[in-house]
């Protein structure tokens, strides 16, 4: 496979820049308001520094004990202790097994939610890690032990700055997303309605370079459709292969070079999501391998079908009717039908933009960079939310090339460089602190 070459931002604070940074905020004491709060900034990292650790260590006992959506009865424990332990509010009356941690600040102001996500992968994938899943069958796979370290990493940090937060923060810790039905469920019990955020954020640990933040204002993803098609079981093995792969040639929109199944290519600089022509933007294209069976003498298929773009959701299975037509089974055509139809993840488009703007304004315009794709096969629940409330869900690059680390997602020996976290507490509690003081809403 060719050689990625990846630019990695280092946000390692200096033991001289540290000192520097105390002198001043010692020195802002008494500084006017405004100063404080700029200087407040410094003053997280700083404190993400101190808890990296901790966080580290917490990341790695969620690790080692992972449970599957449904059964996160100790992870619930965990994450309910460490917020009770900032002295945060603790509710669990939602749904499943999930954690809610209120933080009040010292003043009124609009209210924020942060989600992180609990569940494990049923998966036994080779791990070389010196702390490997204890529970065989079972592991995080996907990232959620990074996900619920940070989002305890933001609590802490914002629990020490409370005093000078206008308003609250609900910490969702989100059970059963893997299974795509958390999110629609803690809704359905009505946890929105009873804490009703102005906004709500959320990210997902990815294969981009550690260091890197990405979004984008709409679809983080691929629309995702399974769908079904019934046949009178009248065609051999041979012939449903030549329909199947007539299928898969009719059904695609990609150029001759673009390959956007190809997720290897998501951090490149040349194909991947940074480059306004990557080549994960602008495409259709279904399973080459579909699934078959024979049932009630029908032969059944399913597969997946991903479009970038909803307009043309529609056009899908015109198209599969044509093609199966006119390879000469308009008879044998039972019938066409998605049967799952989850919502993608949509980011508000101005919110997007302020988020943006606000952390290319604190730590400088490679902070986050831009994403000019759809990431096809993945998709996550918290678009649940996001059509309740005004949401943005971020990309946090967890990969660590030179040290021969891919957190290429439910993949084997799947490894994030664990300071992704620190990136991830440090950013993000400087985005919803500056979320929390600006009095639009």
């Amino acid at each position: 496979m060719k050689k990625l070459v990846f630019i990695l931002t280092s946000f390692i604070v200096s033991v001289s820049s540290a000192q520097e940074l105390k002198n001043k905020i010692a020195l802002s004491t008494n500084a006017p308001k405004k100063v404080k709060e700029t200087l407040s900034h410094p003053s997280i990292q700083l404190e993400t520094d101190q808890i990296f650790n901790k966080l580290v260590q917490i990341r790695r006992d969620l690790h080692e004990n992972p449970e599957l959506a449904g059964n996160e009865i100790r992870t619930q424990k965990v994450i309910t202790q460490y917020l009770l332990d900032l002295g945060l509010e603790v509710e669990k009356d939602s749904y499943g097994h999930g954690v809610v941690g209120i933080l009040k600040g010292g003043k009124p102001g609009k209210k924020i939610a942060w989600r992180a996500d609990m569940d494990a992968l049923p998966t036994d994938f080779p791990e070389d890690l010196s702390f490997k899943s204890k529970n065989k069958g079972i592991q995080h796979g996907c990232g959620h032990d990074i996900h619920m370290a940070i989002g305890l990493g933001i609590a802490e940090v914002l629990s020490k700055n409370k005093a000078s937060l206008k308003g609250t923060v609900y910490f969702i810790f989100q059970p059963e997303e893997e299974t795509f039905i958390g999110a629609k469920g803690m809704i359905n019990d009505g946890l929105l309605t009873k804490i009703n955020p102005n906004e709500i954020y959320g990210l997902h640990v990815s294969a981009l370079p550690v260091g890197q933040i990405m979004a984008k204002p709409n679809e983080m993803f691929a629309y995702q459709k399974r769908v079904r098609i019934k046949l009178k079981n009248e065609l051999s093995k041979e012939e449903s292969k030549v329909l199947t792969k007539k299928i898969h040639s009719f059904l695609s929109r990609t150029s001759t070079t673009n390959k956007p199944w190809e997720l290897q290519y998501m951090s490149d600089p040349k194909f991947g999501l940074i480059n306004p022509n990557t080549i994960f933007k602008d495409y259709l294209f279904i399973d080459e391998n579909f699934n078959s069976v024979i049932k009630n003498e029908q032969l059944v298929l399913d597969a997946y079908v991903y479009e970038t773009d909803s307009a043309k959701l529609k056009e899908i299975l015109p198209k599969l009717r044509q093609v199966i037509e006119s390879s000469g089974y308009k008879d044998q055509l039972l019938s066409l039908s998605f049967t799952q139809e989850n919502p993608t993840v949509i980011n508000n488009e101005k919110l997007t933009q302020t988020a943006i703007k606000t952390l290319q304004n604190i730590y400088g315009k490679e902070a986050i960079v831009a994403d000019y794709g759809q990431v096809p096969f993945f998709n996550d629940d918290f678009s649940y939310f996001q059509q309740k409330v005004p949401g943005i869900y971020f990309f946090l690059g967890g990969s660590n090339f030179e040290k021969g680390i891919i957190a290429m997602n439910h993949m084997p020996n799947f490894k994030v460089d664990e300071e992704s976290i620190r990136v991830g507490v440090k950013s993000f509690s400087s985005l919803l602190f500056e979320r929390l003081n600006d009095r639009s809403k």
